[in-house]
């Protein structure tokens, strides 16, 4: 186990009083569960959390007070307990985005749990991208010995299970959480059973947000165009309303089901199972309630005739407006060719997908999510957009990994691109032997 952790960490963490703790430690005091919690302390929603959480992890740690540095460090006793209780079993590590080291020292002094140092910002920064974090705060649960994603929403965990008795919050099968009866707007109600043998969607979205509004008027459209061709597909609208009456009428205009209003757990647990961060979002689910897809948002703004439904995930992307959203979600390897014919850039997709697949099939093998995707731009305004927004030159073909979360590019301007240089630019950035430029 110490050695996940010590790749995922590094060697040492401290206290909220500034005291070193030796990250191999971990394992010999047993943690399963590992939390890693994102945030910043010029952020009022993490001064907020802080406080709960620091009551949750007292409560589940079984610490008398939840003061500064209380079981943060293995200190003296450590280990006592032979056989220590399942919820002692948590710790968490704050990974901040501060730039400022005297408002982080100010804002990490009164956490219990432990620190990343302040001066590991790549360190940090890795995380944020491995984790794809788009918002703070944000808490995840890792298992501590496999690394496996356990709960990507960990900020639900605490409202929901305050006293952690649903320890250790492992994924359940979407057939499981979502099991009752659901919703069609005429009032009519139908058992989750009769889901069996369809793709589903499950819809995340609110009346009070815009772009939610918008989509939603493209996805009534899919939804009639999809069923008319015969497939068997249904919606599931989860909504973030902040009313009844405001779910009520944002649901008549959908033509698919809803889990009522009312039940707000089973909400909030699909929310959990599916890490949302932010709305709207479309997940895309096989007949047997795997995933799909969790971009249907954009499958169905790129796919308005549904010829690609179920929207099966592209190794390599053409780099389009409703796309260009997924350039701040991580690193993006993107490939610049000179045309605008349809030939040049097939044939783009085609050079550089053989090492897009190679790369998702791995970091798939182990659960994880790749640490890189894949684009070609051809010549138009987004492209041209990007190109301003980096500073990159004008010239074609050009090879780059653009990391917008760290404001770095990394370039490559040669006069021809050959699968070799593609797959050895990408393998010299995982292994962190390019220089980075500043956007």
């Amino acid at each position: 186990m110490s050695g996940f952790l010590e790749e995922l960490l590094g060697e040492k963490l401290v206290t909220g009083g500034g005291e070193e703790v030796d990250v191999h430690s971990l394992g010999s005091r047993g943690i399963s569960l590992l939390g890693l919690y994102f945030g910043c302390s010029l952020s009022a929603p993490c001064a907020q959390l802080s406080g709960s959480l620091a009551a949750f992890y007292g409560r589940l740690r079984g610490d008398a007070a939840a003061g500064p540095g209380a079981g943060a460090g293995p200190g003296p006793g450590a280990g006592a307990t032979a056989d220590p209780e399942p919820l002692r079993r948590l710790e968490i590590v704050f990974v901040s985005s501060d730039q400022d080291q005297r408002q982080w020292q100010d804002f990490v002094r009164d956490m219990p749990w432990l620190a990343l140092p302040y001066k590991e910002k790549h360190r940090k920064l890795k995380l944020w991208n491995k984790y794809r974090i788009s918002n703070i705060p944000s808490l995840i649960f890792l298992d501590a010995t496999t690394g496996k994603v356990v709960c990507r929403n960990g900020l639900l965990v605490i409202r929901d299970d305050p006293e952690g008795l649903e320890f250790p919050w492992g994924p359940k099968p979407f057939r499981e959480v979502i099991a009752g009866p659901l919703l069609r707007n005429n009032g009519q109600s139908l058992e989750s059973s009769s889901l069996e043998g369809s793709h589903v969607g499950v819809y995340f979205s609110a009346h009070w947000c815009p772009p939610c509004r918008s989509l939603t008027r493209v996805l009534v459209e899919s939804y009639r165009k999809i069923k008319e061709a015969g497939q068997k597909f249904e919606i599931i609208f989860v909504s973030a309303d902040r009313s009844e009456d405001s779910f009520k009428q944002y649901f008549s205009e959908m033509p698919w089901l809803a889990v009522p209003y009312t039940d707000e757990a089973r909400r909030s647990r699909l929310n959990r199972l599916y890490g949302i961060q932010g709305i709207p979002t479309l997940i895309v689910l096989d007949p047997q309630g795997e995933v799909i897809t969790r971009q249907g948002r954009v499958e169905v703004l790129n796919d308005e005739d549904c010829r690609e439904f179920p929207w099966h995930p592209k190794p390599v992307l053409e780099l389009s407006d409703s796309n260009a959203v997924q350039l701040n979600e991580g690193p993006c390897l993107v490939l610049f060719v000179d045309s605008e014919d349809d030939g040049e850039s097939e044939a783009a997709k085609q050079l550089i997908q053989p090492i897009a697949e190679k790369i998702i099939a791995k970091y798939k093998a182990k659960e994880e999510e790749a640490p890189l995707l894949f684009f070609v731009a051809g010549e138009d305004d987004m492209t041209d957009s990007l190109r301003d927004y980096t500073n990159l030159p004008e010239a074609a073909p050009l090879l780059t990994i653009l990391d917008m979360s760290a404001r770095a590019k990394y370039v490559m301007d040669v006069e021809e691109i050959t699968p070799a240089i593609v797959e050895a630019f990408v393998n010299d950035f995982l292994a962190e032997k390019l220089k980075p430029e500043p956007i």
